[in-house]
C-alpha cells in the first residue's frame, strides 16, 4: 500500500490536514475519526495516523474532497497547539498538551515525511512568546502585513515613494523607507541568500 504525502496546519481549536491524493473520487474516499486515530484510504493508498498527539472529536470532525487533494478538519478536544500530528501523550485530555522532546514515529508501513512545519513551531513554542510589538513576525502574514500598513500609513510622501518604488522594482525582495537612495539609480533585486532569481512569463 501507498502512503500518501500530506502537511497539516494547526490553531488551537482544530488541525487542518491536507493529503495529497489527485483525482480522489468521493465515492472512493474512506474515512474514518476516532479519538486518537485517524484512517485514510482510498483503494491501494492510505494513511494512518495513530496515536494522535492529542484527542479529536469524532463527531464534529469532517472532510471535504478536492481535485488535487482531500481537506481533512480534526476538531480538538482540547484546546492547544500539537505541533506534531503523532506522539504519546500521558493523558490526551489534560489541561494543556506537554511538549516532549521524544515523539514516537507513526506505527505504520512507512516513517512519515518530517513535518519541518511542526518542528518550527515546537522550537518557537518552546521560546518566550513574543507580542507583535517586539516582533512583527509573530503573528504571521497578517500581522506582518497590518506592521507593514501602519508604516506606509504614518509615513510622510518620501517615506511611501521610497517604499514602493524599492518593492516593486526589487520584485518583492526590498523594501526601503529611504527616499534619498531609492530615487537615485532602479533597486536591484536581491534574492535571499541561497536562492535564484527568476521571472514568470
Amino acid at each position: 500500500m501507498a502512503t500518501l504525502r500530506h502537511e497539516f496546519y494547526e490553531t488551537d481549536e482544530k488541525l487542518t490536514l491536507s493529503i495529497f491524493d489527485r483525482g480522489a473520487d468521493p465515492a472512493q474516499v474512506s474515512i474514518q475519526f476516532e479519538p486518537r486515530k485517524f484512517t485514510y484510504t482510498n483503494g491501494e493508498k492510505s494513511l494512518v495516523l495513530e496515536p494522535l498527539k492529542g484527542q479529536i472529536d469524532p463527531d464534529k470532525s469532517d472532510f471535504t474532497v478536492g481535485k488535487v487533494k482531500v481537506e481533512v478538519r480534526l476538531v480538538k478536544r482540547v484546546q492547544g497547539r500539537w505541533a506534531t500530528l503523532v506522539g504519546d501523550s500521558p493523558d490526551p485530555l489534560a489541561t494543556a498538551p506537554v511538549a516532549s522532546s521524544s515523539s514516537t514515529p507513526a506505527v505504520g508501513v512507512r516513517k512519515p515525511r518530517k513535518n519541518w512545519e511542526g518542528i518550527t513551531t515546537e522550537i518557537l513554542s518552546s521560546e518566550k512568546e513574543k507580542t507583535t510589538d517586539e516582533d512583527p513576525n509573530v503573528g504571521g502574514d497578517s500581522t506582518l502585513n497590518s506592521f507593514f500598513q501602519k508604516i506606509y500609513g504614518d509615513a510622510d510622501e518620501d517615506t511611501k515613494r521610497a517604499m514602493l518604488k524599492s518593492y516593486q522594482e526589487s520584485g518583492g525582495t526590498t523594501l526601503s523607507t529611504n527616499w534619498d537612495e531609492v530615487k537615485k539609480a532602479r533597486v536591484e533585486v536581491k534574492p535571499p541568500a541561497g536562492s535564484e532569481w527568476k521571472k514568470w512569463n
